[in-house]
């Protein structure tokens, strides 16, 4: 997989402030190899070994089983580390418990389809934002999704793409950081109106795999590249569904 340049840190960023930005990276990109967190901000591998030491004795990184990450030769496979709660609560936004106490008020007084509802109407307004940034996006199925992993990281999502699959037919949009995690671990219904709107602004039935809520280590939304329309054959004298896809337009790249 790969992943964007970063600035290079200048020595007078200090120690704290480095830190941060591996456990930055950790969480926008995990699984992520500390050789890859070393030539993406410039730094030797033994800087960087550094700062993941330091992370993991404070709870905020762990080593994440590398299997399915892609064969590697003779030797031992490298480590990949990914965030843990306590590491994305470092980048999380205030204010969780209040908005999980007015939502349970909420919920106590209008019931649960008051819940959905304020979920609805919260996505709304990013569906909104995000629509005009996929139309420009162009009509190819990979350069809308990344069109709205750019987006959501813009909003403080953390978002990046990774190709699903040998065949490049779907992508997986993975979502490093959630704003409302807290909230949406007793609130599922926040996690399935976005889901429901991922659907609508990118034109296909897109499937949550993970959710931070859920204990993931990642929001991971499956997203098909292909369309799947209807057609009709005589068998018999009978009519019977069938089904054609349409392959994919444009380049299908991991987009981290």
């Amino acid at each position: 997989m790969s992943v964007p340049e970063s600035r290079p840190v200048a020595p007078h960023d200090g120690e704290a402030s480095t830190r941060e930005r591996v456990l930055e990276l950790v969480v926008e990109q995990g699984p992520v190899s500390a050789a890859t967190l070393a030539r993406v901000l410039h730094l030797t591998p033994a800087a960087v070994r550094r700062h993941i030491t330091h992370l993991e004795d404070h709870g905020q990184v762990v080593v994440h089983d590398p299997a399915g990450l892609g064969a590697r030769g003779r030797g031992r496979p490298a480590r990949h580390y990914v965030a843990t709660d306590a590491g994305r609560a470092v980048l999380s936004d205030a204010y969780s418990d209040l908005a999980t106490h007015a939502l349970a008020f909420l919920r106590q007084v209008a019931g649960a389809d008051a819940v959905e509802a304020f979920a609805a109407s919260r996505v709304s307004e990013l569906e909104k934002r995000y629509a005009s940034i996929l139309e420009s996006a162009g009509p190819a199925p990979a350069e809308r999704v990344h069109a709205l992993a750019e987006a959501l990281t813009s909003d403080g999502y953390a978002a990046t793409t990774r190709t699903a699959g040998t065949a490049g037919l779907a992508l997986q949009l993975c979502q490093g950081h959630c704003p409302v995690q807290d909230v949406a671990e007793e609130f599922p219904q926040l996690c399935e109106a976005e889901t429901q709107a991922f659907s609508r602004l990118l034109g296909v039935h897109v499937q949550r795999l993970a959710t931070l809520a859920g204990g993931g280590h990642v929001c991971t939304t499956h997203v098909p590249l292909t369309a799947v329309r209807p057609r009709t054959t005589r068998v018999g004298g009978a009519q019977e569904a069938a089904r054609t896809t349409t392959p994919p337009t444009g380049d299908v790249t991991e987009g981290i």
